[in-house]
């Protein structure tokens, strides 16, 4: 390992701080830098080779055009981005997908906030009942809630009866068959499996804010409600900012719902652009190349919205 060499202005002052010159790492240094590179290496090597590489061959494939393994590059190379512009179902795909994200991750997470603040209430009793039962559906599978839920709106399912039998609608609701009702399923479902994996993040943010902080704005006569916003709120910024991007992420990436719910349908107006990959890449015909052009347009997608939520909601270090 190269050393660096003592600078001659070693012992001088710069800037009003002391310089401290630079030694020489002794053997037991030299030891310990190496074991930790021995213990970094083969992580390091399997994520570049099972990440890393793939996105590569992934970029180069985005930029090659034809059918199944016959496969050429494009001319120009970025002609499946300029064909992804003037596709209406992938237009449709980028709409649907970020309807679920502005009406649903802003939903989720409020729930799950108000949730964590409720059950974090000392004097509550059963609180661990209710934080596990809260929790729980995020530990089921995602084919089989999507299966449940499935069933209870299906023309003969749960809702249909109930809603028949309070007298609130006359004839069985296609829920499933139309888009305004099919996307307010595929929604519904996203709230009850992924609200409880949000609040344990707010509920370990909110173990962790000083005691003293709350009873202060209480003393200052702060209501419940301006303690929770001037006070709860901005401690628990951080954990807001990750659980946002992390339901950004997940939810841009949104397959398994509108698989396993709708197909898509009906005429691919619940159809997610993860959903459109999947069939552009192994349904029909399938178009690796124009597949690969798709994903690199939702992982820009995802990377841009994580540094605007990072921009915008953290100021730790401003």
């Amino acid at each position: 390992m190269a050393t660096a060499a003592v600078s001659p202005a070693a012992g001088l002052k710069t800037k009003g701080r002391p310089s401290v010159p630079k030694t020489r790492p002794t053997p037991s240094e030299r030891r310990r830098n190496l074991t930790g590179w021995v213990f970094i290496i083969p992580a390091a090597g399997l994520i570049t080779i099972m990440s890393f590489w793939p996105m590569l061959q992934a970029l180069l494939l985005s930029m090659q055009t034809g059918r199944g393994t016959r496969l050429h590059y494009a001319q120009p190379l970025w002609l499946n981005y300029e064909r992804l512009l003037n596709d209406d179902i992938f237009i449709m795909t980028l709409k649907t997908t970020f309807v679920y994200l502005i009406i649903q991750v802003p939903l989720m997470l409020g729930t799950a906030l108000v949730l964590s603040v409720l059950l974090n209430n000392p004097n509550l009793k059963f609180k661990g009942l209710f934080r596990t039962a809260i929790f729980l559906p995020c530990a089921v599978s995602l084919v089989s809630y999507s299966l449940v839920f499935r069933t209870l709106f299906a023309n003969d399912g749960f809702v249909n009866d109930m809603l028949m039998g309070l007298h609130l609608i006359d004839s069985p609701v296609n829920w499933l068959g139309n888009t305004i009702t099919a996307r307010l399923v595929i929604i519904l479902g996203l709230l009850w499996r992924w609200t409880g994996y949000n609040m344990v993040f707010y509920l370990a943010g909110l173990q962790n804010i000083d005691p003293a902080t709350i009873e202060a704005a209480r003393i200052d006569g702060a209501n419940a409600w301006q303690t929770f916003w001037h006070v709860t709120v901005p401690q628990l910024k951080p954990m807001i900012v990750l659980t946002a991007i992390m339901s950004t992420n997940g939810t841009l990436q949104l397959f398994d719902e509108s698989w396993n719910l709708t197909r898509g349908g009906p005429a691919y107006t619940s159809m997610t652009m993860s959903h459109y990959l999947y069939e552009l890449s192994f349904l029909k015909s399938p178009n690796f190349g124009y597949a690969s052009a798709l994903s690199y347009v939702i992982l820009l997608l995802v990377a841009v919205l994580a540094l605007i939520q990072m921009k915008v909601g953290d100021k730790r270090d401003a």
